[in-house]
């Protein structure tokens, strides 16, 4: 008899092992899920980092991502100085009318916007683009001429 006690003992065990291994696993993906929502968060962080008074940056466009939470560029100033340039997010981004067909790298620019508070940190988050002659508004509201 005793060794059929063991045996559902060790099943037992056995069990409550794989019981414990499926809760740590969604606690690991509940935990995983929440810090990725938080990253994204934190990735629309509005207009809090930047200047208040816009600037404007002429440059060559060295990159273009489209890719969420919001299109961004990097664009080489006529300084040599590579910045980092955040459009609209998708949607604004495509009512202004661009889309990631509409420029490439290697394209002029000029880019109206408000700088990063850090004046060191070679970032714009633009309200106006212009490529090819054309505007592109991402934050038509925010213009100040």
């Amino acid at each position: 008899m005793s060794v059929s006690s063991e045996s559902r003992t060790a099943t037992r065990t056995i069990s409550m092992t794989a019981r414990d291994v499926t809760r740590r696993m969604v606690l690991m993906f509940c935990a995983t899920a929440m810090a990725l929502f938080t990253m994204q968060a934190f990735a629309h962080h509005g207009w809090t980092w930047a200047e208040e008074e816009q600037s404007e940056l002429k440059g060559t466009i060295t990159e273009i991502s489209m890719a969420p939470p919001h299109p961004a560029m990097r664009v080489k100033a006529q300084d040599g100085r590579l910045w980092q340039v955040d459009l609209g997010n998708p949607n604004q981004t495509r009512r202004s009318g661009f889309t990631g067909d509409t420029a490439k790298a290697g394209d002029d620019i000029t880019v109206l916007g408000n700088r990063s508070k850090e004046p060191n940190k070679a970032h714009i988050k633009a309200v106006r683009i212009t490529v090819g002659g054309k505007q592109y508004d991402m934050y038509p509201e925010r213009i100040k001429e």
